[in-house]
Formats: C-alpha cells, sequence, structure tokens
C-alpha cells in the first residue's frame, strides 16, 4: 500500500520529456549531491540527489548492491521537491519513493533493464 501523497511529497510537474525522465539517462546529465549512506537492514544503500542539467528538477536516487550476490545492484530515482530535499535523510528516502506516483528503477538485478513503477521493491538480497 502507497503511503498518502503529502504537499512534501508530490513531485513537480511530471513528464515534460527531459533525458532525465529515461531509465538511462547517463549520470553526466545530473549534479549529484551525497545525502548518506541507509544502514536500514544492513542495506548500505547510497543515496544522492541529482539535479537535472537540462530542466534543473531534483531526482532522488537511492542505490544498493550486495558484494556476495553477482547480479544484485539494484537502483530507484525519484522526483522530490525542493522543500522535502532539504528534509530528507538516507533513513527516509524509500518511504518517500514508495510514496510517489511513480518512480524509474533498474540495475543488474533487473538484466539491465530500466522502466517506471509505483509502490514498494525489493530492496534485499
Amino acid at each position: 500500500m502507497r503511503a498518502p501523497m503529502t504537499d512534501a511529497t508530490k513531485p513537480p510537474p511530471q513528464m515534460t520529456g527531459c533525458v532525465c525522465e529515461q531509465g538511462g539517462a547517463r549520470f553526466t546529465e545530473f549534479e549529484s549531491r551525497d545525502v548518506g549512506c541507509d544502514e536500514t537492514e544492513g542495506r548500505f544503500a547510497e543515496v544522492t540527489l541529482n539535479r537535472c542539467r537540462t530542466c534543473g528538477r531534483t531526482w532522488l536516487r537511492y542505490l544498493v548492491e550486495y558484494e556476495a550476490f553477482s547480479r544484485s545492484g539494484r537502483w530507484a530515482r525519484g522526483l522530490i521537491n525542493d522543500d522535502a530535499a532539504k528534509t530528507i535523510t538516507p533513513e527516509t528516502t524509500v518511504a518517500h519513493l514508495n510514496g510517489l506516483e511513480w518512480y524509474l528503477y533498474g540495475g543488474s538485478y533487473f538484466d539491465g533493464i530500466s522502466a517506471r513503477r509505483s509502490g514498494p521493491m525489493r530492496w534485499g538480497p
């Protein structure tokens, strides 16, 4: 079940056609700022805020990899407004992504495929 959307979790206007809306957008398309590491349930997930160099929208990115398991890498990237970006923590990132109408996801866990989805995603190994 998705968390209810509040003004803080509602993303900016959707689908502008910008390259940042594609799961395969290269890291060079963004200016990145580290939020920290989410150690919840031993995930040690890397959390960053990425501002699109083209349209200026901010994306919240969550990345997990388990060194002991091949093809375990997975990431999610969802829009976040400036007010929510000021208060987001590594530990609240998953709840934020789960509450969005949609977010992008991908990684080796998904055979390199990236797409849009909503709702919770499996983060464990």
